[in-house]
């Protein structure tokens, strides 16, 4: 994730909110004083019959069979006390819906290709994208392999989910559906399950890369080496060894030939951004993330210690919801997205489990040779065993007429799939289909959590894994007894020829898709002598594992080496440690690039006494920090401006770091007669950019980092004129970097569990647990979360009750 830009990226996300979310101020003086009697009225979309009444502290609902306590500590985490699992999955999905129904709403809206029902034409290119996915039919498709509990826990869950919308009147909605006029309809089971495409869309999407190595075939092949090296004397492997192919790439340097829709693919990459935003799941870079797991042989108590803080875009309220479920067979508390039942990431009473994303390639496009009848319009398509009819799926988008009322129209839209999968591109008369596991119905992202809320051991949590579907992911392990692991778990395709690293030609079987990498060969750790495992999306294996397509997207290395240099070797590690290291803001990269400069001394005085006593710590007050990435990011821009069509992103983070210190000559750009000269070039342009009125100004004692990069929790409607105030969250400057474990406001929660001393849980969100912006829980918990503050989240039943604020008691009604 290249949070290094953070401040121009965040800039445009706000003027995208505006363009795509604004409304008229006619509309928006209409709804300030007549969406409450609309909303009662109409037919637009209304729930079914209450069947759960709130009454004090006590909800009748007559599904339950038994007597459910929600206990709610100082922050209004839930601690659901249920009898069984019906009950407890029941309780937990009214609970949610309580806090997070909008977000509930608009993420199953977003999967399913149905937002521009809410917000008009704006949002029909973000329906479409998902509409060729087809993920609706997926889901369908998908309850025929779950597990019978996993489906009865969906079922039970949505009936929760629909009592507390039933329970509603139109004035106690959420405020976002009074102000966009409509009352959301009944929650299924598969919309949990289309939520979880949405994580593969944020987390496993590697197709437009595909395309971009192809267009490289431009470049000499000495720099097609430096961009497709992923070796670094930085690297923190954890499975296997760079063997005598380190250093080379990762594929043939045979190139397909263009031209490549590159165009098409980048607004479609624009489409995909601003969908992604709406929901706090835009994952740049393939999602940055941190967990490690440190033996209890290092640690002060004896006891392992597990610590995860996953990145993401931030966003109002934050895609996690911290919760707590106890029924027998099942004592489990972490976080899990809105919308979905148990707990993703978290502890039960035998062990706790993180997860960071992996990243390999999961996706492949295929080029298909199609033809058009003149006469009829019908089209075909080319495959191994001769012409085939292109399947066309009808599609149906219904759009918000005019924000001004309710009446809608349809578009018609037609989704064109071959054998391979539907065509996403088509651009010159060429047309490339898309193969994804995500649409695999088969392929569960919520299966192995069930598994994993309920799991006792090293075996169960692995047994579990083998059920997992989702985006690949690091999955680390910390048990009571002492033990710590590591497993590679999710579906990764094998080819019958080639890595899938650049588009097949779908007229032939080169790229069909022959199988997965079996678990038992996927990386995995168990009590390794070190006693510490670390990811951070880094390079996880050496050139020696035999799958490279594991590890053809990985982040640089940079988080993993600092996190590794912090902890490794030390002894007596306390949680605190640990916490500190989570909120670490040192700069590998930069640090050095800044060196290198001083060293260069072809920059201004003034640069040089900046930069000379700087140490590299990403600070909010840091001035060295703001004129060290300003320089880094002229350099990579000039050097790729130069170099194209190597990208930006690649030159910053894969050359920049060893071309400023080694000095190539084929990286130079034309016009500079050496290194020094390019420094000094991008030296003045960044002093005179920051100087700017509309930067930070000519007052250089003003410039620090907390001005360039801030936290900003962007709410969906939170740019619409007059009533997008409330839904605000004010910007506040941070400490931290694309580049160092904390990357500021891209953390979406921190984690920091020691198996055995469960009740000293440390668990905290960025914003807070409600999503209603009246609530003193939409951002209680923002001080903590930045400050590093311990928020402890308690677990044995004595904890829990002493922590309790406030309960509720739901009820079967008297009926039963």
């Amino acid at each position: 994730m290249d949070v290094e830009t953070g401040p121009n990226l965040l800039g445009r996300i706000c003027s995208q909110k505006i363009i795509h979310l604004s409304f008229s101020l006619i509309y928006m003086l209409k709804n300030l004083f007549s969406f409450f009697s609309l909303i009662a009225v109409g037919s637009f979309i209304f729930a079914s019959p209450a069947n759960a009444q709130t009454v004090g502290d006590h909800v009748v609902a007559s599904q339950l069979s038994s007597p459910v306590i929600v206990r709610r500590d100082a922050r209004s985490v839930p601690y659901i006390d249920a009898r069984n699992d019906r009950d407890l999955y029941f309780v937990q999905g009214y609970v949610t819906a309580s806090d997070r129904l909008w977000q509930m709403d608009l993420l199953r809206r977003v999967a399913r290709g149905e937002t521009a029902e809410i917000f008009g034409r704006q949002a029909l290119e973000e329906d479409k994208m998902w509409r060729r996915y087809g993920f609706a039919a997926v889901a369908e498709k998908s309850l025929e392999f779950l597990s019978p509990e996993l489906k009865q826990a969906l079922e039970t869950y949505a009936a929760g989910v629909n009592a507390y919308i039933a329970s509603l009147q139109a004035d106690a909605l959420p405020s976002e559906f009074r102000i966009l006029q409509y009352r959301p309809r009944e929650w299924r089971p598969t919309d949990t399950i289309i939520i979880g495409k949405i994580l593969a869309e944020s987390l496993s999407s590697t197709w437009r890369h595909d395309l971009q190595r192809a267009a490289w075939n431009s470049l000499s092949a000495d720099k097609l080496r430096d961009l497709t090296n992923r070796v670094t004397p930085f690297d923190v492997i954890l499975f296997g060894t760079d063997g005598k192919s380190a250093g080379t790439p990762l594929y043939d340097t045979v190139l397909p030939k263009g031209p490549f829709p590159m165009a098409q693919a980048d607004h479609l990459a624009a489409v995909r951004e601003r969908s992604l935003e709406r929901v706090g799941l835009f994952a740049e870079e393939l999602a940055a993330s941190n967990n490690w797991v440190i033996s209890g042989k290092l640690t002060a108590d004896g006891k392992p210690i597990l610590a995860n803080d996953p990145h993401l875009a931030a966003t109002a309220p934050g895609i996690w919801y911290i919760t707590h479920l106890s029924a027998p067979g099942i004592r489990a508390s972490g976080v899990t997205f809105p919308g979905v039942p148990g707990i993703v990431l978290g502890h039960n009473e035998h062990f706790a489990w993180g997860a960071t994303n992996v990243g390999p390639d999961v996706q492949d496009l295929y080029l298909e040779t199609i033809e058009t009848n003149a006469a009829d319009g019908s089209a075909r398509y080319k495959t191994p065993e001769g012409w085939a009819g292109l399947t066309v799926r009808k599609e149906r988008i219904v759009v918000r007429s005019s924000l001004m009322g309710r009446e809608t129209e349809t578009i018609d839209f037609d989704v064109q799939e071959t054998r391979n999968g539907p065509i996403i591109l088509n651009e010159n008369g060429r047309s490339y289909s898309l193969k994804w596991t995500a649409r695999d119905p088969k392929n569960s992202e919520f299966e192995a959590f069930f598994k994993l809320n309920r799991g006792r051991n090293w075996d169960d949590f692995r047994n579990a894994l083998s059920r997992y579907g989702g985006a690949t992911q690091n999955f680390v392990y910390a048990d009571t007894k002492g033990n710590i692991g590591w497993q590679v778990a999710g579906h990764i395709p094998l080819r019958r020829t080639g890595h899938g690293e650049f588009p097949y030609d779908g007229s032939t079987n080169d790229g069909d898709w022959t199988g997965s990498i079996p678990l038992s060969e996927l990386p995995f750790l168990y009590n390794p002598p070190s006693g510490l495992i670390i990811t951070a999306n880094q390079r996880i294996v050496g050139t020696d594992y035999k799958y490279p397509q594991m590890v053809r997207e990985t982040a640089s290395p940079w988080r993993a080496r600092r996190l590794h240099d912090l902890l490794s070797g030390k002894r007596n590690i306390t949680r605190d440690q640990v916490s500190e290291a989570q909120h670490d803001v040192y700069n590998i990269p930069l640090s050095m690039l800044a060196k290198e400069i001083v060293a260069s001394n072809a920059v201004s005085a003034k640069t040089i006494e900046t930069l000379k006593s700087w140490d590299g710590r990403m600070t909010a007050d840091s001035k060295a920090a703001v004129v060290a990435n300003e320089i880094r990011n002229c350099l990579a821009s000039r050097i790729a401006e130069a170099n194209k069509p190597a990208p930006v992103a690649a030159v910053r983070e894969r050359i920049l770091w060893w071309a400023i210190k080694d000095r190539p000559a084929r990286w130079l750009p034309a016009g500079f007669k050496d290194y020094d000269e390019l420094i000094k070039a991008c030296d003045e342009s960044s002093r005179a950019g920051l100087a700017a009125a509309n930067r930070l100004g000519p007052d250089e004692l003003k410039w620090r980092w907390d001005l360039i990069f801030r936290a900003r929790f962007p709410h969906p409607l939170a740019a619409a004129p007059l009533i997008g105030g409330q839904f605000l969250v004010e910007p506040k400057g941070v400490n931290g970097s694309g580049q160092t474990p904390n990357v500021g406001a891209f953390v979406s929660m921190r984690h920091i569990a020691s198996p055995g001393n469960w009740d000293a849980t440390r668990l905290v969100i960025p914003l807070g647990q409600s999503g209603d912006n009246r609530s003193p829980h939409f951002r209680d918990q923002f001080d903590a979360w930045n400050s590093g503050k311990a928020s402890v989240v308690p677990f044995t039943a004595s904890a829990v009750n002493a922590a309790t604020v406030r309960t509720t008691e739901f009820m079967p009604s008297a009926a039963k």
